[in-house]
């Protein structure tokens, strides 16, 4: 029996890979989605050596993997496999995960998604509020993404906007 979700142990040697959806995952995308997860991550290797890895889904909307560089390295090659499991999973699905020329907000509590263009202008034109917190797909280490992921808009990236 697969579980919902792998605890990942904090330390900031973990290296992080966000995965942003464009859109929330549905319950049975999430069990879906962990089992092949649960599947691939234990095989995930560097140059023959097991690579020591988690995950888990956040916000129902951003699979975030995580390796224990200190271990063994991921290596190019490992990460194509790891890239090669969620264009699988993106070709299910149709997720965006790719597609980084997006914001993603808290709103009222909600995960909203907008073109970054649009949410640019939107920031610029004062429709989107500065009470906003903004998620940050570019967090390289377990602990950046913990303390940083998510943001209040003026202390994150898009409080440059105007």
């Amino acid at each position: 029996m697969k579980i919902d979700e792998s605890t990942i142990v904090e330390t900031n040697d973990f290296k992080v890979i966000i995965y942003p959806a464009s859109r929330a995952l549905t319950a049975k995308e999430v069990k879906e989605i962990t089992e092949k997860l649960y599947d691939f991550l234990p095989t995930w290797n560097a140059h023959g050596k097991g690579l020591t890895s988690s995950f888990k889904i956040d916000h129902k909307q951003f699979i975030i993997i995580t390796v224990d560089e200190e271990k063994v390295q991921a290596s190019g090659c490992s990460m194509d496999s790891l890239n090669g499991v969620m264009r699988e999973i993106e070709a299910e699905y149709q997720l965006g995960i790719f597609d980084r020329m997006k914001a993603c907000y808290k709103e009222n509590g909600e995960v909203k998604t907008m073109k970054l263009t649009d949410f640019r202008a939107a920031v610029r034109n004062g429709e989107i509020s500065d009470e906003v917190e903004v998620f940050d797909f570019s967090k390289d280490t377990y602990v950046n993404y913990l303390l940083d992921f998510l943001l209040p808009l003026k202390r994150s990236w898009a409080g440059f906007i105007k």
